[in-house]
């Protein structure tokens, strides 16, 4: 059985920083799927995303996913939000570990995207738009991807955490 913490959810629902702080509290190492794949293609994924498109992403995210179902485990795993849309990741991704989707409204994540530029689907210029019909397309999946569903509007990174770890411990 795999021990793994999978975080998914929507970008902005705070995977990354509750990534970091698992991994401040347990030792346990993290793989970022989206910093991994920047590296592995040498390109930020923006690039990515307007020289190959959107589609192309997406089977480069699966043969991610299947390679690091090949290989060790006990690791964080903090993924791009897109990757549970597709239904063969989100096989992979219950068969690597423990599933936690980080669950936030659309205010929550304006507020943390706001500034960021390096978001290629928010780019334009109704992003609370953009986020709201994307959630509403993406929320299904998410949740059938999810061994556990974490509400992170109005908690403390360390208020989410806790509950990460009290829940990965049954």
């Amino acid at each position: 059985m795999n021990h793994n913490i999978i975080l998914i959810g929507y970008m902005g629902s705070g995977k990354s920083t509750v990534a970091k702080e698992l991994h401040i509290k347990t030792g346990v190492e993290i793989i970022d799927t989206d910093k991994m794949l920047v590296k592995e293609q040498g390109r930020s994924i923006n690039e990515i995303f307007q020289t190959d498109g959107e589609a192309a992403f997406r089977k480069l995210e699966t043969e991610l996913l299947r390679r690091l179902s090949e290989g060790e485990s006990n690791y964080i795993l903090s993924t791009g939000g897109g990757m549970p849309v597709r239904e063969e990741n989100r096989a992979i991704l219950k068969s690597l570990g423990t599933v936690f989707f980080l669950k936030a409204d659309t205010d929550t994540i304006l507020e943390r995207v706001k500034e960021d530029t390096q978001r290629p689907l928010l780019q334009g210029t109704d992003q609370r738009a953009k986020i709201t019909a994307m959630l509403k397309e993406r929320t299904p999946m998410y949740e059938l991807a999810a061994d556990h569903v974490i509400e992170t509007d109005g908690k403390t990174v360390e208020e989410v955490v806790s509950e990460i770890l009290c829940l990965a411990r049954k």
